[in-house]
Order: C-alpha cells, then sequence, then structure tokens
C-alpha cells in the first residue's frame, strides 16, 4: 500500500449546481469518492495549466503531484 500522508483538510462551500456537476464528474470517471473526483478534477485543472501530475488508478492513488507517484514507482 502506497504511504501517503494527507494531513491538511480543506473545507469549501459549494451551490447545489456544482456539487451536482462533481458528483456526475465522479459517476461518469468511476470514482470512488467524492474526495477523490475533487482531487481528479484538481489534477486535470492544474495540467491543464501547465502542471505535470500524476495518474492515479485506485483510490488510494489518486493525487496531485507527481512526485509522489515517482516514488511510489521506485518503490514496486
Amino acid at each position: 500500500m502506497a504511504n501517503r500522508e494527507r494531513n491538511e483538510r480543506v473545507q469549501i462551500m459549494l451551490s447545489r449546481e456544482e456539487l451536482r456537476a462533481i458528483d456526475n464528474f465522479r459517476y461518469s470517471n468511476r470514482l470512488p469518492t467524492r474526495a477523490a473526483a475533487f482531487r481528479e478534477a484538481l489534477r486535470r485543472g492544474l495540467k491543464a495549466g501547465g502542471k505535470s501530475l500524476s495518474l492515479g488508478v485506485q483510490s488510494r492513488d489518486f493525487g496531485v503531484l507527481e512526485q509522489r507517484h515517482q516514488q511510489r514507482k521506485h518503490r514496486k
């Protein structure tokens, strides 16, 4: 199992429409949780802005920073 530190909590307020959009994104991409959907949407948004990011394949692998993805690949 990947050793991921997620020590920071971010709380946001959403409108019903925004939450519905996240839920639709989650279900259409078969993501396991809303948190995974937010992380994937964030990853895609940052990537569109020119940032290099990781590609998660399981819920525990959904992260934002490529550095952690690289570390995980070297442990296998």
